[in-house]
């Protein structure tokens, strides 16, 4: 590490500024810094000059207006190439960097352009395809951490002695338990409800179903066996995330009360880190969110700190602002249902910025890249378009030594006919996302 911290001289302090120079220079970079409006204070440290100035031996990075403002408002982006990498706040001439890399970060990190108005999708998400990311075809790309390793390689030019951190990437599967089971937690008449509403399956094949679950045979849903010997076997690493709120068009779990599902919750909770799965509707609701985080506690027997949205259905900021008035302390929700990649520009974790307050909150945001409805039932992909996306996404956070977070259905990993090659494709990531 450098011997000595890192100075921002900026002609204004900002909370946006200093919490876009943690993410770079504090959480990618590791680099010690701090921000004055004081010259005087500048010393012998090295500078990056974040002003319209001129200051002799600094870094310099023309700011663009973004970091210093407390409105939101649309901004007319144009995204030039430098180094083969997308970029956009172009600097001055006289700038070290063609582009306003705080501000770039900021715009994606934070996701202010979901502040914005936006065409949502059936579901009132922000759908990938209304984002600069997927319209410029970078998706696909952590570029804030590949930005950080281009701003690292240039600083080193002014500064030879400064130090880098080394970031080692890793690994993070992650499953939801939409429908932990097809039969278990149902009474007779909801199933044979279901007989009628399931298009996938025979009427006499569904009754024999549930007699044979009525006879104490395994639910088929019930692949955690499976899911959890892979685990083991691999050693990675793994969260659960468990639903219980009320039965809805959306929302097909058991019973927060069912006695099978409690003791699943239980087993899973034995051996890794549990979280809640908010339902569809809580998603827009904050009291339910209390309510449904209320149920795990009491199931648990103890606070649950971890959240990820049913169907994605996260809305800036309204939906981490319930999650954070309900004592929850990580979210796992930040990625698109309809597309790989890197929704906020990052391969690794980082803190919500509330753009509205302009203040940096306490709660960690864990984003994804691959998500297994994405390839099924978006994208359409076969088995082997399927591993390549997946190889692809592990690549690209490799090479920045990110973590690489996948979402896994207990429902995608059936072993029958209609899913089958599935599991297949669940191993074969599994084995390669090894560190």
């Amino acid at each position: 590490m450098v011997t000595v911290p890192v100075k921002i001289y900026s002609a204004h302090d900002s909370p946006r500024l200093t919490y876009i120079a943690g993410i770079i220079l504090g959480d990618i970079l590791g680099l010690q810094w701090d921000i004055t409006t004081d010259k005087r204070k500048l010393g012998k440290h090295p500078v990056i000059n974040y002003s319209a100035e001129n200051l002799p031996g600094s870094f310099k990075i023309s700011p663009d207006s973004i970091l210093f403002e407390k409105e939101i408002v649309p901004k007319q982006i144009i995204v030039d190439e430098w180094k083969g990498l997308p970029v956009f706040f172009q600097t001055t001439y006289d700038s070290d960097l063609p582009f306003d890399v705080f501000a770039a970060s900021f715009y994606l990190s934070a996701r202010y352009e979901e502040y914005l108005e936006f065409d949502p999708d059936k579901h009132g998400r922000f759908p990938a395809t209304e984002s600069l990311a997927f319209k410029n075809g970078f998706l696909g790309k952590p570029v804030i951490d590949l930005w950080a390793k281009e701003l690292a390689k240039s600083f080193l030019k002014r500064f030879p002695t400064s130090v880098f951190r080394r970031n080692e990437y890793s690994a993070l599967l992650t499953i939801d338990t939409d429908q932990a089971f097809a039969y278990n937690g149902r009474n007779i008449f909801s199933s044979i409800g279901g007989l009628f509403r399931d298009n996938k399956s025979s009427l006499a094949g569904r009754s024999n179903g549930y007699h044979k679950i009525a006879k104490g045979e395994k639910d088929p849903f019930d692949v955690f066996d499976y899911i959890i010997g892979n685990i083991d076997k691999s050693g990675t690493d793994a969260r659960f995330f468990f639903p219980v709120g009320d039965h809805s068009k959306f929302d097909k779990n058991p019973s927060w009360k069912n006695e099978k599902y409690r003791n699943l919750i239980h087993k899973v909770a034995g051996k890794f880190q549990t979280g809640l799965h908010p339902s569809f509707t809580a998603g827009g609701d904050g009291t339910l969110i209390n309510t449904e985080n209320n149920r795990l506690t009491h199931i648990l027997g103890k606070k649950v700190s971890m959240s990820r949205f049913h169907y994605l259905r996260l809305n800036m900021p309204g939906s981490y602002n319930d999650i954070l008035k309900a004592g929850f302390s990580e979210d796992y929700s930040m990625g698109y249902p309809d597309e790989p990649g890197f929704r906020a520009g990052l391969a690794r974790p980082y803190f919500f910025y509330n753009v509205s307050e302009d203040k940096q909150t306490n709660l960690k945001i864990i984003p994804f890249q691959i998500m297994d409805g994405t390839l099924i039932d978006h994208q359409k992909l076969d088995i082997a378009d399927s591993k390549d996306v997946i190889l692809n996404m592990i690549s690209e956070t490799r090479k920045v030594g990110g973590l690489f977070v996948s979402i896994w259905h207990n429902t995608s990993l059936l072993d029958n006919d209609e899913w089958k090659g599935w599991r297949d494709v669940f191993e074969f990531m599994v084995k390669r996302q090894k560190p």
